[in-house]
């Protein structure tokens, strides 16, 4: 540890240091005892805190002695000669530390790759290329290749010389392992490219545009180069991506970059094909999938401005693109957007502000626009521009509701449902049953004594999982198999209650035992390449039935598919979430968008216990827009969100008492400190109250002027803290919240 001094006439070092702490500190950087002389904003640097060393950014220099008689640490190393987060990211990082009262350092964390946190030294740019070598060819000709993934990779080189890394993101499989192998047996080579070859844009890939798609180009493009959000509303289908890269090829015209966002793995990797075959590799990919090596190489292509297009998930939002042109939000009201756990931000939001401070365009698209977009829309503060055709190639889906109060089920499939399943199936075509709802049953009871399986340490019942033999918590991740599970009766007789994507599967091979069915959800796509395999063999039409959760309902397009079905639609028709029917409507009309994209006549079926709810017949009768505009008057007259800002603070501790006695005691400082601007309820139970071995509470703040919440929550937050120090749990801050309960 570096020796402590009175700080005179040295340069005063201000640091946020990547941590859970609120407040930035203050050291001292002694060029006589560092070889380094030129300390700078943006820099990594290490410094001692209390009994340990830690990594964080300086985000201030002082040449003055401004500290009084105040006794400062050295700085132990300076990491890096140049700046590794920009001024502008800073600049976005302060502002989101205090929009969400986050500790700055942690946010500030966020823009660098996990190696990079940890202090590893920033690597050197070394582009490679790949090609198959003259034994590789041979053993492609002679058929001696083991292995199917090495012959697929052989393949790969032989069609193309000189491949680059970014180029392999568009494979399906893991390749890295295969590649190596190849290299080590001589059928592949490697060297370094001295200098990068920057992909050109091809034409292969382009469609014409219909009078809409052009329209909504050219108003793109006129308002480049300013800040302007504007919202891309079309029905699924109606070519928002053709939209999108069009406009991404003027701005890469320009010599500037662009950040797209998506808000699934699955989405970015269904759609990473595309941009390769658009844009070569001047796309760069990011997600949480990617190794440590590979987001290095990203953001440090990003920030040399070696790559034109970042493609990524939520964390994209956070890496620098120094010359950045444009921000689309594809799928914008999706809720994978909100980082639920850790600091509490939605990506969506922080594209919005990162291009306000930019002065740039961000454009949001969607088939179902979040409320809080569609009131932006209505409040003049976004643009809107419609896309209400779809291409030649894509037929409107027509939708049946199907009563099935009185109709004789065969695991939640009605004989109805059924007969279409036959009639499309017979006609070659390909089918989709969705229900969002994992395992083989929601819930395993007794006959005898009416037992039914919970989880010993959440307020939720197991969820049966029959291939597995096991029952599972989604909460905690608590499992245990039938065998283990103690007795409850003399009798006892289990039996499954509910449906899930399970049963339906073994129902569905049973009636068609003919047919290639797929399983799609959390579940079946968790190991490897599962997920790009069963897209692949969809696309290819070896799957006759898709059986999936909500990651079918997003996005994918595929020609073949003409019915759809939804086994239970009444799930989230009498939810206390007010949120709750605004996401229905999104999942329908989503899931309606899969049928009908080939230039067949798409179908959608409906099942249903409640078909004269007015909800429900105003999604699938009138339409999203239809619904939202009455939705959002009955929004304004309750006083919630969009219309009023909100904040939740969570408390949870494994003693009961704790959360609501600490919330009790943030309630008396909110009002103190607010004289009363803010609505505070008390103390609420979770809807959950006790998860993975902790109870939990909430407290639910709203008001009218977004700024006196902040304002009032800000000033307090080191109160609230000190509270939670003293009564010794666990505690966040919600702001925006999309779950309320």
């Amino acid at each position: 540890m570096s020796p402590q001094l009175r700080c005179k006439d040295k340069k005063i070092v201000e640091v946020a240091v990547f941590a859970p702490l609120r407040s930035t500190f203050d050291y001292v950087f002694a060029p006589d005892n560092n070889t380094n002389l030129n300390i700078k904003i943006g820099s990594r640097v290490r410094v001692s805190l209390r009994s340990s060393e830690r990594i964080g950014i300086v985000v201030r220099v002082s040449r003055l002695d401004a500290t009084g008689d105040r006794k400062l640490k050295n700085i132990v190393e300076v990491i890096d000669n140049k700046p590794v987060v920009s001024r502008k990211m800073l600049a976005l990082a302060s502002w989101a530390a205090s929009y969400y009262h986050h500790p700055i350092g942690e946010v500030i964390s966020l823009m660098l790759p996990g190696k990079l946190r940890k202090g590893d030294s920033v690597p050197r740019s070394k582009n490679y290329i790949w090609n198959i070598s003259q034994s590789g060819r041979a053993a492609l000709e002679t058929g001696t290749v083991n292995g199917a993934r090495q012959f697929e990779l052989l393949q790969f080189l032989a069609s193309e010389p000189n491949r680059g890394l970014e180029t392999f993101q568009s494979l399906t499989f893991a390749w890295q392992a295969p590649l190596k192998k190849l290299v080590e047996k001589g059928w592949a080579t490697r060297t370094v490219c001295k200098v990068r070859e920057v992909g050109t844009i091809s034409s292969k890939s382009k469609v014409i545009l219909n009078s809409e798609q052009m329209n909504a180009v050219s108003i793109i493009e006129r308002n480049l180069g300013k800040f302007c959000p504007s919202v891309l509303y079309g029905v699924t289908g109606s070519g928002k991506t053709e939209v999108y890269f069009e406009v991404m090829q003027k701005v890469i015209s320009m010599g500037k970059q662009v950040l797209f966002l998506l808000p699934e793995i699955a989405l970015t990797k269904h759609l990473i094909s595309r941009f390769r075959e658009r844009f070569g590799s001047q796309v760069a990919l990011l997600h949480s999938a990617r190794s440590n090596s590979e987001r290095v190489s990203a953001w440090r292509d990003c920030r040399s401005g070696k790559v034109s297009i970042l493609l990524g998930t939520r964390s994209a939002v956070w890496f620098d693109l120094p010359n950045l042109g444009v921000i689309f939000v594809d799928e914008e009201h999706d809720s994978a957007y909100k980082q639920y756990d850790g600091f509490k931000y939605s990506a969506r939001d922080i594209a919005i502000v990162r291009a306000k401070r930019n002065n740039i365009s961000v454009i949001l698209g969607s088939a179902t626009p979040s409320f809080e977009t569609l009131a932006n829309i209505k409040n003049g503060k976004y643009g809107v521009i419609k896309l209400r055709d779809r291409p030649r190639a894509l037929v409107d889906t027509r939708t049946k509701i199907l009563d099935v109060r009185s109709s004789s089920l065969k695991s939640g499939l009605s004989t109805i449902l059924i007969e279409k399943m036959r009639h499309h199936l017979r006609l070659g075509q390909q089918v989709v049953l969705f229900l969002n709802r994992r395992g083989y049953a929601p819930l395993l009871i007794c006959r005898e004594c009416g037992d039914i399986r919970s989880c010993y340490r959440c307020d939720a019942y197991l969820v049966y999982y029959k291939s597995r033999g096991i029952l599972s918590c989604h909460h905690c991740d608590y499992k245990i198999s039938l065998e283990k599970i103690s007795a409850c009766c003399k009798d006892q007789n289990m039996a499954p209650i509910g449906l899930g994507t399970e049963s339906i599967e073994e129902e569905v091979r049973q009636l068609f035992p003919e047919k290639n069915v797929a399983r799609v959800d959390r579940e079946s796509i968790k190991f490897g390449d599962s997920f790009e395999v069963i897209l692949r063999d969809i696309e290819a039409k070896k799957i006759d039935i898709v059986i999936g959760t909500q990651m079918i309902s997003k996005g994918l397009d595929f020609e073949n598919v003409t019915l759809v079905g939804v086994i239970d639609a009444d799930s989230r028709l009498y939810s206390i979430d007010f949120r709750a029917e605004e996401r229905l409507a999104q999942l329908l009309i989503q899931v309606t968008g899969r049928a009908g994209r080939g230039g067949k006549a798409g179908e959608m079926v409906l099942q249903t216990h409640r078909p004269d709810n007015p909800v429900l017949r105003r999604i699938i009768d009138e339409g999203y827009e239809a619904y939202s505009d009455i939705a959002l008057g009955e929004r304004q007259l309750a006083q919630l969100p969009p219309y009023v800002s909100m904040v939740i603070i969570r408390a949870e501790s494994q003693y009961a008492s704790r959360p609501p006695f600490f919330l009790l005691g943030v309630k008396r400082l909110l009002e103190k400190n607010s004289r009363r601007k803010l609505k505070v309820t008390d103390p609420i139970p979770a809807l959950m109250a006790q998860r993975a071995g902790r109870y939990r509470y909430l407290l639910v703040i709203s008001v009218m002027k977004k700024s006196d919440i902040q304002d009032c929550i800000g000033s307090t937050i080191l109160e609230i803290e000190n509270l939670a120090r003293k009564i010794k749990l666990l505690w966040a801050i919600d702001v925006d919240p999309h779950d309320t309960l």
